[in-house]
C-alpha cells in the first residue's frame, strides 16, 4: 500500500511453494525476507526471499535454521509459548526466538542466532531471560533492544552481552502500557499500547524516556479507537501508524476499513492521512499484519 496516495495492490502466492510464514523482515539493502516453517512435517525454519523483478518468493540460500530443544524448568520439562522474530544488524541477519511460560510466572527467555554468511550456518549468541509481559524486540543502530512493559534490555552484538537499561515506568506516568508495536528511527525508539493512549519514546544514546501525544481523537471519523489494533511504521523518515480494524464476527466485514496516520514531531500531533486500505488481517487470524516499508517495482506488479 502506499498510504499518501491511498492507493494498494494485493498479491497472491502459491500456498504449496510458500510454506507457513512465521515473520518478514525488509534489511538495508531492500532485500524481503520471508521466515517460514520447513515442509514435509520438520520442525525446521527456511529463508525466502522476495525476487522484485518476477515477481515470486525464493529460497534464499542459506541453511535451515533447526528446533531449538525444549526447555526445562526446576528439572522439569514445561510449556512455552514461542514467538519467532528477523532482526538486522549491520547487515547480519539474526533469528530470534521469544518463549513465554506463564503457569507459575511470566518468564520470558529470548534465544537468538546469528547467521554466518562465510560458513553458511546459524551460530548462537547469549541468551536473556527474564520476568514481564508484552514484550518487543527490534534493533537500532549497532544493537538490538528487548522491550518489556517494565523493562529494557540492550544486545551488544560485538561482546554478546546483554544489559539492562532505564525501565519506562517513571513517576511521570507509572501506569506502563503493555507494548502493543514498537519501531526504531535513527537513535530512538517510539512504543504505544493496544488502545494507542499512551505512546512513549526512548532515546538509546541518553538512555531516556518521553510521553507523546496519544490517540487524536479525529473531527471527521468517528472512530473507537477499542476496535482498531495499532501498528508503527516508517516512512520517508517520518512515524506512521496503521489503525488495522479487529473484526470479532464476519458480519461485521462490512464495517469500516484500516485507517493510516502520521506524526508531526513539531506540533506533537497525529494528521489523518484520510487513506483507507481493505482489511484482510483481522481478529479471525489471531493477530494483526505487520507492516514492513521497502522500495517495491510497481511495473512488476500491475499484472498480478
Amino acid at each position: 500500500m502506499n498510504p499518501w496516495e491511498g492507493k494498494y495492490i494485493t498479491c497472491s502466492y502459491d500456498r504449496r511453494s510458500l510454506p507457513e510464514v512465521r515473520t518478514m523482515r525488509v534489511t538495508g539493502d531492500n532485500n524481503i525476507y520471508i521466515l517460514a516453517k520447513e515442509q514435509l512435517g520438520r520442525d525446521d525454519l527456511c529463508l525466502f526471499q522476495y525476487i522484485h523483478a518476477e515477481n515470486v518468493w525464493e529460497r534464499a540460500g542459506m541453511s535451515l535454521i533447526s528446533a531449538s530443544p525444549g526447555q526445562e524448568e526446576d528439572g522439569r520439562s514445561c510449556e512455552w509459548t514461542c514467538c519467532d522474530e528477523l532482526l538486522e544488524i549491520d547487515g547480519v541477519l539474526y533469528y530470534i526466538e521469544v518463549e513465554t511460560r506463564s503457569k507459575t510466572r511470566l518468564r520470558v527467555l529470548v534465544k537468538m542466532r546469528k547467521y554466518n554468511q562465510h560458513m553458511d550456518e546459524w551460530q548462537d549468541c547469549s541468551q536473556l531471560k527474564v520476568d514481564g509481559i508484552s514484550n518487543y524486540t527490534l534493533s537500532s543502530g549497532p544493537c538490538l533492544y528487548f522491550l518489556l512493559n517494565m523493562e529494557v534490555h540492550r544486545y551488544d552484538p560485538i561482546q554478546d552481552r546483554w544489559c539492562k537499561r532505564t525501565s519506562p515506568r517513571v513517576r511521570y506516568y507509572p501506569e506502563c502500557p503493555q507494548i502493543c508495536t514498537a519501531v526504531a528511527m535513527g537513535t530512538e525508539i517510539f512504543c504505544t499500547d493496544d488502545d494507542f493512549t499512551q505512546t512513549l519514546v526512548y532515546d538509546t544514546e541518553s538512555d531516556s524516556w518521553q510521553k507523546l501525544q496519544g490517540w487524536p481523537i479525529p473531527g471527521k471519523f468517528a472512530v473507537d479507537i477499542l476496535e482498531y489494533v495499532p501498528r508503527f511504521f516508517l516512512l520517508e523518515n517520518q512515524l506512521h501508524v496503521f489503525l488495522c480494524r479487529h473484526y470479532d464476527t464476519d458480519e461485521d466485514a462490512a464495517s469500516p476499513d484500516s485507517l493510516v496516520y502520521v506524526y508531526d514531531r513539531s506540533s506533537d500531533a497525529w494528521r489523518d492521512l484520510e487513506a483507507t486500505f481493505p482489511n484482510r488481517y483481522n481478529g479471525r487470524y489471531g493477530r494483526a499484519p505487520l507492516c514492513p516499508v521497502a522500495r517495491m517495482y510497481l511495473p512488476y506488479l500491475k499484472g498480478t
